[in-house]
């Protein structure tokens, strides 16, 4: 009997073993799951967030002070913005259909009116000499449109740190159909917005001053 008990207690500690070593493997397995669905939404968490700063902050920045050019009625008639891009932004294309230019007027609202880029080495960078050239060559003149020139550039589409861009918008004087015209007069705010892919649009609001000269330059701050 003796030697039947101790075989029995043999028999017993093996199976207390086994299931203890069956314990472990499960409580490894689950150890795995849970450690890695907290590295996998640690890594999910740093995704969205960066993605909302991104979102957050426009790909352009204002660099030097918008200007408006009037007409012979003493109206704004073009508005120069000159742009860069924003620090820790690598590229952002300035073709047509990859950025939205809309202007918010007293009179009127002007969506998408964005028709592409050009290059200031091809167009000229004094500001006369290339009204004229975009008023002659894209017929800017007459119609609301928005262009954007780069400077300093390397020969493509895309603007990279450290090239320089310029907005240039025409705002039609004639008076449409509908009687109304596009062109700022005194004391009337006017809102740009640039909108790209990504990342929230570069907004640009004045207000033009009163008294303003008859085909001159006016700084906007």
């Amino acid at each position: 009997m003796k030697r039947l008990f101790r075989n029995r207690r043999g028999i017993v500690g093996i199976e207390a073993a086994i299931v203890l070593i069956a314990f472990i493997i499960i409580a490894a397995a689950l150890s795995y799951v849970v450690i890695n669905m907290g590295f996998y939404t640690t890594q999910k968490t740093k995704e969205t967030m960066q993605t909302g700063l991104e979102e957050s902050l426009s790909a352009l920045q204002l660099d030097g002070s918008v200007i408006g050019k009037t007409n012979g009625a003493g109206h704004i008639e073009w508005v120069i913005v000159p742009v860069k891009l924003s620090a820790g932004k690598g590229t952002l294309d300035l073709n047509n259909g990859s950025l939205i230019v809309s202007v918010y007027l007293p009179t009127a609202t002007l969506l998408d009116i964005y028709i592409g880029v050009v290059r200031g080495e091809e167009y000229g960078t004094d500001i006369d000499i290339l009204i004229g050239n975009l008023s002659r060559t894209m017929g800017m003149n007459t119609s609301d449109s928005a262009v954007f020139v780069t400077v300093n550039d390397d020969g493509d589409s895309a603007l990279e740190s450290p090239e320089k861009a310029f907005l240039i918008i025409h705002l039609n004087e004639t008076i449409s159909e509908t009687n109304i015209r596009h062109s700022i007069a005194d004391y009337e705010t006017f809102k740009i917005e640039v909108r790209g892919a990504k990342g929230a649009a570069l907004t640009v609001v004045r207000t033009a001053p009163g008294g303003m000269a008859r085909d001159s330059y006016i700084d906007l701050g």
